[in-house]
């Protein structure tokens, strides 16, 4: 399977950037640089530890900032990433916006139905 990127807007308070992250469904969250994060006055509201897939432990302050994509737009915690740290759009953004990959295009599509219990 090829690899798939999206163009996200990020908002923070009152300022707004677009970047272009991969998406990672292998990521729980949503990993933007901290520099872009802190231009948009996204505040730290604490830590958590993360394991690479190499196996190395990683410990990266996280905050919440609006996400938009396709129209859609939902409030998501995100990761501070440090200088050597991808940028990526994580499975949480993915679901809270509706999104999925499509496999076949490598594209995100909207979910056509949610699961239910």
């Amino acid at each position: 399977m090829g690899l798939t990127s999206a163009k996200v807007v990020i908002k923070g308070e009152g300022a707004r950037a677009e970047k272009e992250l991969l998406v990672d469904t292998g990521s729980i969250y949503t990993w933007v640089a901290e520099s872009t994060l802190s231009n948009l006055r996204v505040r730290p509201s604490g830590k958590r530890n993360f394991r690479t897939i190499e196996g190395r432990e990683l410990v990266r302050e996280v905050g919440e900032a609006v996400l938009e994509f396709a129209g859609e737009s939902a409030t998501r915690i995100v990761v501070f990433a440090r200088l050597g740290d991808v940028e990526a759009m994580g499975a949480d953004a993915l679901e809270g916006l509706g999104l999925e990959v499509d496999p076949t295009t490598k594209t995100l599509r909207r979910v056509e139905a949610f699961a239910a219990y």
